[in-house]
């Protein structure tokens, strides 16, 4: 392991030029269909720089869907859409994988399409509003508990995402499993209340995500397909019991796999450090996030507690951000007001962020 940010890395079978990554952002700019439009592909060719691109979630299935323009990959158009995206940021020397993002109960009906329903492990409603059409946050969908024998069904939504993206040229895949969407609905012990094999237990509790890796990593192989995690978040109504124990159940029963990487959104927790709880369970390569600099990501991989690290926020306002680390250059402040308000042809706070010179 390399003490240096700007030195090359493998995850996986993916080959970064860099280990700087430029981590998955809502940014809410699909087109009619949830097609990856022009824009879009400026906006992730200007940060090819990066070691590597993880896209926007991007949803597997309609039913996966819900938040308003956010792109899909389960037809024909969308992975042409996503297919011109892989071709610019390659082009310019990048890598990039998609973020599979299946939200679940985290919904709201009027984003999705009318016949898509809303299912979670368990018939329970997300507490946080979450912005519809117009941007205004409302209730979300009371979900419909998924049947037993329907799972296999989800999971196989998920494989063939991961067959298109790949079909998109796109270099592979990391599943979501934080920020309150179904695999961390699943994981968590206030969101999944089912009395099968995929509910009860930590074991029992992480049997979805493992089955649904184990199922990715067979169809596209394992260097292909990473996960991001975040231990003890509360977002979307998130609140396990015990978020050490089914952290650190899952990466037990995930690290034989060989998966490329995993992704950790590093939060503070009261009774535990969740790096240290990844680095203690995960055998696989490690990429930190959550709140860096340029000294604090130096810090963390002069260390060795990761192989890569993640920058989101800086991403947005710097296209050029390892460039700007490179030379020490001043960082742009990016425009909260417009991180998620443009359309599929509105640049503003998007794709006209300028670079050095």
């Amino acid at each position: 392991m390399s003490d240096d940010l700007f030195s090359p890395c493998k995850l996986g079978d993916i080959e970064l030029a860099n280990r700087i990554v430029m981590a998955p952002m809502t940014r809410d700019r699909a087109g009619p269909g949830d097609v990856p439009t022009d824009l879009m592909v400026e906006y992730y060719r200007q940060r090819a720089g990066a070691g590597l691109i993880v896209t926007e979630g991007t949803q597997p299935s309609p039913t996966g869907k819900g938040y308003w323009r956010t792109p899909g990959i389960h037809s024909a158009e969308q992975v042409a859409g996503w297919r011109k995206v892989a071709d610019a940021v390659h082009a310019e020397g990048g890598r990039i994988v998609m973020q599979l993002m299946h939200v679940g109960r985290a919904a709201v009906a009027a984003n999705k399409d009318p016949a898509a329903e809303t299912v979670a492990p368990s018939a329970i409603r997300c507490p946080d509003p979450i912005p519809g059409p117009d941007g205004v946050p409302v209730e979300t969908a009371m979900p419909r508990a998924l049947a037993t024998d329907e799972i296999a069904g989800v999971i196989a939504e998920f494989v063939h995402a991961a067959r298109n993206a790949r079909a998109a040229g796109l270099d592979g895949v990391e599943l979501h499993c934080a920020s309150g969407y179904l695999p961390m609905q699943f994981l968590s012990s206030n969101t999944n209340q089912r009395t099968d094999g995929y509910g009860g237990t930590a074991a029992n509790r992480v049997r979805f995500v493992v089955e649904l890796l184990e199922a990715l990593a067979a169809e596209i192989g394992p260097g292909r397909v990473g996960l991001r995690i975040c231990p003890g978040v509360r977002f979307n109504g998130m609140d396990d019991a015990d978020p050490a124990e089914t952290y650190a159940t899952l990466l037990q029963a995930t690290g034989h796999l060989g998966l490329a990487y995993c992704h950790l959104i590093h939060i503070p927790n009261d009774g535990f450090d969740a790096l240290d709880l990844v680095r203690t369970n995960w055998t696989g390569a490690v990429i930190e996030n959550c709140g860096l600099t340029q000294e604090k990501a130096q810090g963390v991989l002069a260390q060795g507690k990761a192989d890569a690290v993640s920058f989101g926020y800086l991403f947005i306002g710097n296209p050029d951000l390892v460039e700007r680390f490179r030379q020490g250059a001043p960082l742009a402040k990016a425009d909260r007001e417009t991180f998620y308000t443009g359309h599929g042809d509105d640049a503003r706070g998007y794709t006209d962020y300028p670079a050095l010179g």
